[in-house]
C-alpha cells in the first residue's frame, strides 16, 4: 500500500468512526461537537502558519467574525438583533420556530464562513507585506484590537453577552450540531487533502523555505499568502459560526475572542501534532482536545495548571510534533518506496539524440 492510499483509507475510517460516534457515546454528543470543530481550526491554522510558515497569532479573529456575523443574520432576518440581545439578558424569551432555525443556520454559517474571508482579505492586504516576528505580533495586535471593538458595542458585549438563537424543544441540539459539526469537518478534511496535494502546497513551501528565492523564480508570493489565508479564514469562520450556536452565548473576551484559550489551542494542537503536515493537525487534536477534556473533569481547579505543562513538554519535547518525532524513530515509514531492481535491471538504455550535426548528445 503506498502512502496516498494508506492516506486515504486512514481518513476514510476517521470519517466512518464520525458517523458512529453518536450511536456509541449519544451522552457526548457536545464534547465530540467541539473535537470536529478544533479538528477544522487546527487544520485552517496550519495552512497558512504551517504550509507558508507565516506564523498567525490572530486566527481567532476570524473565528469571532465567523460567530457574529452568523448570529447576527440567524436573528437580524426575524427580529432586531439589539433587541433580542437585551430581551435575552433580562430574561424575556424570544422564540423562533423550527424552520426558522434551520432557514438561519442554512443561511447564518455560510455567512459566518464568508465575512471572516472577505475580512482575511482585507487584513492581508495591510499585513501580508510584513514576515517573521513582525506578521506574529500584528496578528496579535489584531486580536486584541478586535476582542476590544467587539466588547464596546453594544449589541453583542455590552450589558448583556450577544446569545445564540434558543431552540425549541422539538429539536435535539446536540444531535443537529453534533452532526453540522461532523459534515463542516468532513468538508474540511477532504477539501484540505485535495489541497495540499495540488501544487498549490509546493508553492506555499517555497514561501516557507525561501521566500526571496520564490519571488525570484516567478511565484506570485503576495497573492498565495492571500490565497492561503482566505481560505483558512473562511473554514475558520464557519467553525466561529457553528461554535457560537453550541456556547449559547458569545462574549467577546471569554467566548469569541478568547487569544487565551481558543487563539493559542488551535496553534498548539497543531505544532503537537507536527505542523506542515496533513495529519499533523488531526492527531494533535485528538491528543490536545482528549487531555484537556481529562483535566476539566478529573482534575478541577488544577486544569489550567496541567495544561500549561503540557505546553512545557510540547515544546520541550516534541517541537517537532507526533509526526517528526515518528518520523525519526521510524523513518522507513515515510521514506519513499525505492525503484523496482528487477524492473530498472531490464530497461533498456536510452538512445543518443542526434544534434543534427557531426557530434551526439
Amino acid at each position: 500500500m503506498n502512502r496516498k492510499t494508506a492516506s486515504l483509507t486512514a481518513l476514510l475510517a476517521l470519517l466512518a468512526a464520525g458517523l458512529i460516534m453518536p450511536y456509541v457515546a449519544p451522552a457526548h454528543l457536545s464534547q465530540l461537537s467541539m473535537l470536529w470543530l478544533f479538528m477544522v481550526l487546527a487544520l485552517s491554522w496550519d495552512l497558512m502558519s504551517g504550509q507558508t510558515g507565516y506564523n498567525s497569532f490572530g486566527n481567532v479573529v476570524f473565528f469571532g467574525i465567523g460567530m457574529y456575523a452568523s448570529a447576527a443574520l440567524q436573528i437580524g432576518l426575524y427580529h432586531p438583533v439589539a433587541e433580542y440581545t437585551a430581551a435575552m439578558g433580562e430574561g424575556t424569551e424570544y422564540t423562533l420556530d423550527a424552520a426558522q432555525i434551520y432557514a438561519g443556520l442554512a443561511l447564518g454559517v455560510p455567512f459566518g464562513g464568508l465575512v471572516a474571508m472577505l475580512a482575511a482579505i482585507l487584513f492581508g492586504a495591510l499585513l501580508l507585506g510584513m514576515r517573521g516576528h513582525h506578521f506574529a505580533i500584528a496578528t496579535l495586535g489584531l486580536a486584541v484590537a478586535a476582542a476590544e471593538l467587539a466588547a464596546s458595542r453594544g449589541y453583542i458585549g455590552t450589558g448583556f453577552d450577544m446569545p445564540s438563537p434558543t431552540l425549541p424543544n422539538a429539536i435535539n441540539s446536540p444531535a443537529l450540531f453534533y452532526w453540522l459539526s461532523f459534515a463542516l469537518a468532513a468538508l474540511a478534511l477532504i477539501f484540505y487533502m485535495w489541497l495540499l496535494s495540488t501544487r498549490f502546497r509546493l508553492a506555499l513551501n517555497a514561501i516557507r523555505d525561501d521566500e526571496d528565492k520564490a519571488e525570484a523564480m516567478g511565484h506570485f508570493t503576495v497573492r498565495n499568502k492571500m490565497t492561503a489565508w482566505a481560505i483558512s479564514a473562511f473554514f475558520t469562520g464557519l467553525a466561529g459560526a457553528l461554535y457560537g450556536n453550541l456556547s449559547r452565548s458569545m462574549a467577546p473576551h471569554d467566548v469569541a475572542y478568547s487569544g487565551m484559550e481558543v487563539g493559542v489551542w488551535m496553534i498548539l494542537m497543531a505544532i503537537l501534532g507536527g505542523r506542515g503536515t496533513f495529519w499533523g493537525p488531526v492527531i494533535g487534536t485528538a491528543v490536545f482536545f482528549g487531555a484537556k477534556e481529562l483535566f476539566w473533569t478529573y482534575l478541577p481547579g488544577w486544569q489550567h495548571v496541567l495544561l500549561g505543562a503540557l505546553i512545557v513538554i510540547i515544546v520541550a519535547f516534541f517541537p517537532q510534533g507526533i509526526i517528526g518525532w515518528l518520523r525519526e524513530r521510524w523513518p522507513n515509514l515515510f521514506a519513499k518506496p525505492e525503484p523496482d531492481e528487477k524492473t530498472t535491471s531490464h530497461t533498456p538504455p536510452r538512445p543518443a539524440i542526434s544534434t543534427g550535426g557531426n557530434g551526439h548528445a
